[in-house]
């Protein structure tokens, strides 16, 4: 939790994970929540495949959830 953008910016540009959250729980990691259309639950590992590995493999995704200190219940 933090008031200030700037400090919300730095962490976010500080933390390397799948899914970082300035102001809001990180209760929100779900497929659903992300727009996936499903409730799944996604990986917080940077590189999620097991197995042969191609360039779809090999690309990650950093989520960032911005909140006003919104919980899930």
């Amino acid at each position: 939790m933090t008031g200030s953008e700037e400090a919300g910016e730095e962490f976010v540009a500080a933390v390397d994970a799948a899914c970082v959250y300035v102001n809001a729980s990180t209760r929100f990691t779900d497929g659903f929540e992300f727009g996936m259309g499903a409730e799944i639950g996604n990986s917080t590992q940077k590189l999620h495949a097991r197995g042969p590995i191609g360039i779809r493999e090999l690309t990650t995704f950093k989520y960032v959830a911005r909140g006003d200190g919104q919980i899930r219940n």
